[in-house]
């Protein structure tokens, strides 16, 4: 039986994070451009950034569109080329390595942020909310694949896509899912919803720009002319000897 703390968690706050998710960052993109923005720290020190920015960016763009697809794709999509259990491994072995890489990176960009007296005093404490909220749930969800070991058959990552399916469709029933699934399964869920929440709020939005860069590739041709051709004519003629000044 789902309890009251259940629905509450898995029935509407995924609404209310989606929702300040979508409006939030179309206000703070209306309202307050200047902020949208990474604030990059390389020139008060490029040590660890290089290593830890690529390790964390690999990772976690890999863990992301694999959550994306994974969870919302529908089992009868791909059943007929690869099994649950046998999907369910893939997902262990890859999100095991993309996980891994984006927890050495993150741990590296913190170390950097909290130790650089300069780096720190520049930070704002949303910079560091993101970073250690990133942090963690990256570590829940490199705990979840001992736990995700012990169901090899896909039963539990069917339950979790399909939690996810209801929720992005409206349909009703989607708690009652995870009325078996475990502690840090739900503590995972939870923190990825809530990063969700306080991303608009946060330098996370510069991965809107990230992804709307890709529309730069199909943009229409740009006609540019040259500053000579918009010069009235004889402009550029050479003075006649004994013209008037």
């Amino acid at each position: 039986m789902t309890s009251w703390l259940d629905n509450l968690l898995f029935g509407y706050y995924p609404y209310i994070c989606l929702a300040v998710f979508f409006i939030g960052s179309l206000l703070r993109f209306d309202r307050d451009q200047y902020t949208w923005k990474s604030d990059s720290s390389q020139l008060l020190r490029r040590g660890q950034l290089r290593l830890g920015s690529n390790l964390f960016h690999i990772g976690v763009l890999f863990l992301f569109f694999g959550h994306f697809f994974g969870m919302l794709t529908p089992h009868f999509v791909y059943e007929h080329f690869i099994g649950a259990g046998a999907k369910q491994l893939v997902a262990m072995v890859t999100g095991g390595i993309a996980g891994t890489l984006g927890f050495i990176g993150l741990t590296l960009l913190l170390h950097r942020r909290l130790t650089e007296p300069r780096i720190r005093a520049t930070s704002k404490t949303s910079d560091i909310v993101i970073a250690v909220l990133l942090w963690v749930q990256l570590l829940l969800g490199l705990a979840t694949i001992p736990l995700s070991a012990q169901h090899l058959d896909g039963s539990m990552m069917l339950l979790l896509a399909e939690w996810a399916q209801r929720i992005v469709t409206f349909r009703a029933g989607a708690p009652e899912l995870l009325a078996d699934a475990g502690w840090v399964f739900k503590a995972h869920m939870f923190l990825g919803m809530t990063i969700f929440l306080v991303f608009p709020f946060t330098r996370l939005v510069h991965v809107w720009s990230g992804f709307a860069s890709v529309l730069y590739v199909f943009r229409p041709y740009q006609v540019v002319r040259a500053r000579r051709l918009n010069l009235p004519a004889g402009h550029n003629q050479p003075r006649q000897p004994g013209a008037g000044v």
